[in-house]
């Protein structure tokens, strides 16, 4: 019986963690280093499509993706095939030092799929090399003459000291790390629910971030002319998968073309056709100057890169490289993902259902009033939990126990932000298993809210 037959039946055989997994567990605490938080105790063995088994045979629908890694599923045939055929060819040989013609390929099939259609790719193994490289690259181009960068309020961008100094989603990711990376400015995300400028309406909520930049940092902090990038996630990931207003992102393109300043968005989480678009940035119509994807690239393997204007990717030879990135059988998994979602048709897969699981929770909202807010594109879904909707204060406590009840009912799900549900399911998800998996979260937000007295 493969997985697709397992998960018609009862999910749930052994209560997780069984057996195996709490010995498992144990080894791990004590040879891994623990620097890392684990959702639950989930010890997987493998997966297919968007059902993975645990090692004592319990099934679960998958709505992480792998934390937005495997927007084509476990073990997609055209992907396993792409990278045994690489394997069997060519393993490694440090693209940085010598070329092969899988970089090539890959790079015309990447850039065919971009908003920078006409620039360069360089490749790497992660998001947050990705980040490193973008700073390299923003300050390299205006050769050391414009040393500040401007990132946002709630942002993640890794966890290596360039990365960690622009990201800002949790205090814990930076703490005890400084001194960090100089000349980073932080200024607020525009967060329609919460927003930091206690604008009425998403668009006076955007104008007044574009107002802060312009009228107070640029004004009384530091002089545009000596600022080389500004970088965002078009759509916040940690941050609590929050979407800006459709006015931020236009603007903010306007505001860094006015002072010549580069603008970054950070794809890692948003690429590759999680929200209905290969990337993010083109719901709102903007070519920025350089993007960074990574996560789902390569449909699991260890992959980045950034994508920049021609005339931006001009660091001299010599200046940035690395032995691993652009590896040849990530590359060909790469090739391979791209090729699926075109013949699969996922984009417009994932726009449709994407629609239909906003109004799944909206309609929800309707009902719970630990509901505080329904956002997101795609297979990119906040629903963000609240104690009290008039105070909007967070649920913490009960966004942990939802997701701990899923876990134990067979549906993988993790939080974002401080209260909120991050719906990423692959873009693959048969319709029945994701409308099974949502009734089960939903199922779980009643007893919740009822257990812990939310009321209206």
């Amino acid at each position: 019986m493969d997985l697709t037959e397992k998960v018609q039946a009862p999910l749930i055989k052994v209560e997780p963690p069984g057996p195996k997994a709490k010995e498992i567990i144990e080894k791990d605490e004590n040879l891994l280093m623990q620097s890392f938080v684990r959702w639950y105790p989930l010890v997987i063995k493998t997966g297919k499509g968007a059902v993975v088994e645990d090692v004592d045979g319990n099934v679960y629908i998958d709505l992480n993706s792998g934390l937005a890694v495997l927007n084509v599923g476990h073990l997609h045939p055209k992907v396993v095939e792409a990278i045994k055929r690489q394997a069997e060819k060519l393993i490694h040989y440090s693209l940085t030092d010598f070329y092969y013609e899988e970089a090539v390929e890959a790079a015309e099939k990447l850039l065919s799929i971009s908003p920078i259609s006409d620039g360069k790719v360089f490749f790497a193994n992660s998001g947050a090399e990705t980040i490193e490289g973008t700073l390299k690259i923003a300050r390299g181009h205006f050769e050391g003459k414009r040393p500040y960068v401007i990132a946002f309020l709630g942002a993640f961008h890794g966890r290596t000291m360039g990365a960690m100094t622009l990201t800002a989603s949790k205090p814990v990711h930076r703490k005890g790390f400084a001194p960090l990376v100089p000349c980073v400015i932080h200024v607020p995300y525009p967060y329609p629910y919460r927003c930091p400028f206690k604008a009425e309406t998403p668009k006076e909520c955007g104008e007044a971030v574009l107002g802060y930049l312009e009228d107070w940092v640029f004004s009384k902090l530091v002089d545009p002319s000596e600022v080389s990038l500004i970088i965002a996630e078009p759509i916040q990931g940690e941050g609590g998968y929050i979407v800006p207003p459709d006015n931020f992102f236009p603007g903010l393109r306007k505001l860094a073309d006015k002072y010549g300043i580069l603008l970054a968005v950070d794809e890692v989480q948003s690429g590759i056709g999680r929200t209905g678009k290969w990337f993010a940035i083109e719901h709102w119509g903007i070519v920025p100057d350089i993007m960074t994807s990574a996560k789902a690239v390569a449909g699991g393997l260890p992959l980045g890169a950034i994508i920049g204007k021609r005339n931006v990717m001009d660091l001299p030879k010599g200046s940035h490289a690395t032995t691993f990135g652009g590896n040849p059988v990530a590359l060909a998994a790469l090739k391979a993902v791209i090729d699926v979602i075109k013949e699969e048709k996922l984009l417009e897969r994932v726009e449709r259902l994407g629609n239909e699981i906003l109004k799944y929770f909206k309609d929800l909202q309707e009902e719970l009033p630990i509901i505080g807010d329904v956002r997101g594109k795609g297979f990119m879904i906040g629903v963000e939990l609240v104690r009290d909707r008039k105070t909007k204060e967070p649920a913490k406590k009960e966004l942990a126990e939802v997701l701990m009840r899923s876990f134990k009912k067979g549906v993988l799900v993790i939080g974002a932000g401080v209260s909120t549900i991050r719906i990423a399911p692959p873009l693959v998800i048969p319709e029945d298993l994701l409308w099974k998996a949502l009734d089960i979260i939903s199922e779980n937000l009643k007893e919740v809210q009822k257990e812990y007295g939310i009321k209206g």
